[in-house]
């Protein structure tokens, strides 16, 4: 108890650090009239390939004098960003007017490598102190033109620069590219260009503790705002008909079932037994591959633990929008933390069932998630080096993972094996096992186990799915999501329609005396998972204009280890509430 204690004030502390690194002080930010304000070029890429980015100056743009990389945080750095030193001078309070960057001669493959990032949609990302910067690099005029070979391809080649400023706190900063201004790239020659900016600064009332709300604003206005509580109202109206539907004909079997094994109590005692009492020495007979079911509950039971210190940092405003890497490193930090959690579970339950080789089921819960994780990121990082993506993570971020893998996450996961193992927690079983397994009757197909987890993972996913279009556009688009208090809604609804679907399918599975539950109860608590998988398939052929190997293959690779990981969660949530229910039902009877 001590142990967990501490456990649990140290994590207490971290998250506390992590939020204390979230909020930005205004002394950090003062300025006067004249001083240098940090502005760092970050990326490039295709608009509608989230994943496929470039360092800023893989285009040949203009060079600064002094080419300076910014030290970035873990994060920073899993999230893709690379910053350097931005060309352009935006001094506190100084304005400038067709102020010259450079001036340069683009060769001919300079020239088509500004088409083909111009033919798809190349964005630039900047920094200015730490306010997001966005634009487009050019133009394609296909105005009256059907055939792509007539289309024209036209370069921007002057940035003006807006900027609010309140006493010395810079506010906010837009960018826009000027259409007259533009060098034209359709044919293969040499071109001289002048790349100018203009800056125009301008006074606002706005404090500097609220710069940042414009871009959760935009998630909340009125229209999105409406349509999230539309879809929370018909999500909570659905499951609770439904629900209410289920519990209702549950209560009412289960209340037959308890006054008919009554009665039959005290009938002859030739009487035969039929339904879930009929198979009361086997309910509690242990799963097969026990080892293998209990690092699958230990690593559950650790993603819904990180899930949930995740969503408690998001309502507390950890995750304003353009807080760069600041959930990639909750994500690394808190998933190393809780790997005690898993050991713990994995190990006191593994010795519930009588397991004797916890070293290997601690190998096994160690690797269960972040094995299928690890080959994932292996080869999605090899594609990104083939692509010289800044996706790629640097040889010495990887090295720091491994570290923290090694140094903190596999202590923790042995610690909190051994303490399981020593906890001496005994399953209490309410009815004695029989020595001899009970054939099982045949069954209709439908109640097969891939039936059932169609059958149980509809209901959640539908509860949730109008959602999933929200979030799969902030990660895998440009919106940008902050409404955390209605995600959490839909994830409590989430975890109460999980639970109860398989708790109900796990009741009609016993009815039809098929004792072999354990498994299948996690199948169908995690089917969830498999729907969500699917939808990953209709968001990309038809809301997502995403192209090419890369971003196909980090989509589907990422998302499969996400959908992987709710499969665990989900399974974990959903076995718990069978264990409940069962151990409920057949306490409530006599059971020889």
């Amino acid at each position: 108890m001590e142990n967990s204690s501490t456990f649990f004030v140290f994590l207490a502390f971290v998250l506390t650090y992590l939020i204390s690194q979230a909020i930005s002080e205004p002394s950090d930010h003062r300025y006067r009239a004249g001083d240098p304000v940090p502005l760092y070029a970050n990326k490039v890429g295709p608009f509608h390939n989230p994943s496929e980015t470039y360092r800023y100056f893989d285009l040949p743009f203009c060079l600064p004098a002094h080419l300076k990389e910014k030290k970035e945080a873990l994060g920073e750095v899993l999230n893709g960003d690379r910053l350097v030193n931005a060309p352009y001078v935006l001094d506190f309070l100084v304005d400038k007017d067709s102020e010259v960057v450079c001036r340069k001669k683009l060769t001919k493959p300079e020239v088509a490598q500004f088409r083909k990032a111009v033919l798809k949609d190349y964005f630039f990302q900047m920094y200015y102190d730490d306010l997001p910067i966005w634009g487009f690099i050019g133009k394609v005029d296909r105005e009256d033109k059907s055939d792509p070979t007539d289309y024209r391809y036209f370069l921007f080649k002057h940035t003006h620069f807006d900027i609010w400023y309140n006493k010395d706190h810079v506010i906010e900063i837009s960018t826009r590219m000027d259409p007259d201004f533009v060098v034209d790239l359709t044919e293969d020659k040499e071109i001289d260009i002048e790349f100018t900016y203009t800056v125009k600064w301008k006074e606002t009332d706005l404090p500097f503790e609220k710069r940042m709300e414009k871009f959760s604003q935009i998630s909340s206005l009125p229209r999105h705002l409406e349509i999230h509580w539309i879809s929370i109202i018909n999500s909570c109206v659905t499951v609770l008909l439904l629900t209410a539907f289920l519990a209702t004909i549950l209560m009412r079997v289960l209340k037959n079932d308890f006054i008919k094994y009554a009665q039959d109590e005290e009938s002859p005692d030739d009487q035969e037994e039929t339904g879930w009492k009929y198979i009361h020495g086997d309910v509690f007979r242990f799963p097969k591959y026990k080892s293998l079911f209990a690092a699958a509950l230990g690593s559950g039971t650790q993603l819904f633990a990180l899930t949930v210190f995740i969503f408690v940092l998001a309502l507390v405003g950890v995750f304003y929008p353009y807080n760069r890497g600041a959930l990639f490193t909750a994500l690394v930090v808190i998933y190393a933390l809780t790997s005690g959690i898993a050991g713990y579970t994995a190990a006191s339950f593994y010795s519930q069932l009588e397991g004797t080789n916890w070293v290997r089921n601690l190998l096994l819960t160690g690797c269960l998630f972040s094995g299928p994780l690890f080959l994932t990121f292996c080869f999605l990082n090899t594609t990104a080096i083939v692509y010289n993506s800044t996706a790629a993570l640097p040889f010495g971020t990887i090295v720091v993972i491994l570290l923290i893998w090694s140094l903190v996450t596999s202590p923790l996961l042995v610690l909190g094996g051994i303490a399981g193992k020593n906890s001496k927690i005994e399953f209490q079983a309410p009815c004695r096992t029989t020595k001899y397994v009970r054939e099982i009757p045949r069954l209709p197909w439908y109640r097969s186990t891939l039936p059932q987890m169609a059958m149980a993972g509809f209901l959640p996913f539908s509860a949730i799915y109008i959602e999933l279009y929200y979030i799969f556009a902030s990660v895998w688009g440009h919106r940008i999501y902050t409404i955390y208090s209605i995600l959490f809604i839909v994830f409590i609804i989430l975890l109460i329609v999980t639970a109860f679907v398989t708790v109900a399918l796990t009741y009609f599975q016993l009815a039809a005396e098929d004792h072999e539950w354990w498994w299948r109860s996690f199948l169908c608590g995690g089917s969830t998972g498999l729907f969500i998988y699917g939808y990953c398939l209709y968001y990309y052929r038809a809301r997502s204009d995403m192209s090419g190997f890369m971003q196909t293959s980090f989509f589907f690779g990422y998302m499969a280890c996400v959908c992987y990981g709710f499969f665990l969660m989900l399974g974990a949530v959903g076995f718990r509430a069978s264990l409940l229910f069962v151990h409920h039902i057949y306490r409530s009877i006599k059971c020889e």
